[in-house]
């Protein structure tokens, strides 16, 4: 993996700020009600320990975080700066159609949908900004692309604000875990530290896949999601 030439975070106090709010779980689009097939894969018995846990979500961050929806983050926020909307279209619609079963495209609809109602009233007295956040509206949003307009309003890089956005998912990954198993919040914090330690990788892989490398091809998670839509007894909704 290359080593980036610029610092890797490189931006001012209130983009900074911002990208924070971006990645807090108290962000009000309902991340937190997700566990993005880990409940069906602790369910099967395959994610029984903290190490299995660690292990199971770095593999998730890698083959299809970065491959998929940082990616599509990546190659968004150039063009919002561009106002290459067509670009931006053809990018939400590969999310939707990639989706490999409902519960995963809803949670993508309906985080879409609840950040771009956030950005409305982020923005209410930002013409320019509040015209983009409108016609997404119009779009039906995917939540990568719904971000990726965020993360461009507050000013910051793309590296920048795939570090916020990898975070803000392994924390709330990590809360899934802690709430689905018996672990502790220490357990919890030595899977974040874990995932901490593997984001900055994982952001420069998707910074440099072109469109003909982008994927969304995780076929266990898929079987996982599909058993977990008539899952029995559960926390999550995916």
């Amino acid at each position: 993996m290359t080593t980036p030439t610029e610092p890797l975070l490189a931006l001012g106090a209130q983009s900074f700020l911002q990208l924070m709010w971006l990645a807090s779980p108290a962000l009000p689009i309902g991340g937190f009600s997700y566990s993005e097939g880990l409940e069906a894969a602790i369910n099967a018995a395959l994610v029984t320990t903290e190490a299995e846990a660690a292990s199971w979500l770095v593999q998730q961050l890698h083959l299809t975080q970065s491959r998929g929806d940082m990616a599509v983050i990546a190659q968004a926020m150039p063009a919002w700066k561009g106002a290459d909307l067509a670009r931006i279209a053809s990018l939400n619609q590969w999310v939707r159609v990639t989706r490999e079963t409902s519960e995963l495209r809803l949670q993508t609809e309906q985080m879409g949908r609840s950040l771009t109602e956030w950005l409305k009233n982020r923005y209410a007295d930002e013409a320019a900004a509040l015209a983009s956040v409108h016609w997404l509206a119009a779009q039906d949003a995917s939540y990568p692309i719904a971000f990726s307009l965020a993360a461009q309003c507050t000013g910051a890089t793309p590296r920048d604000a795939l570090l916020a956005y990898a975070f803000g998912w392994a924390e709330n990954m990590v809360q899934a875990a802690i709430k689905a198993m018996p672990l502790g919040q220490s357990a919890g914090q030595r899977i974040l530290a874990r995932l901490t330690s593997e984001i900055p990788a994982a952001v420069e892989y998707a910074l440099a896949l072109p469109d003909n490398a982008r994927q969304a091809f995780s076929p266990m998670l898929a079987i996982l999601s599909a058993q977990h839509e008539h899952q029995y007894s559960r926390l999550f909704r995916s």
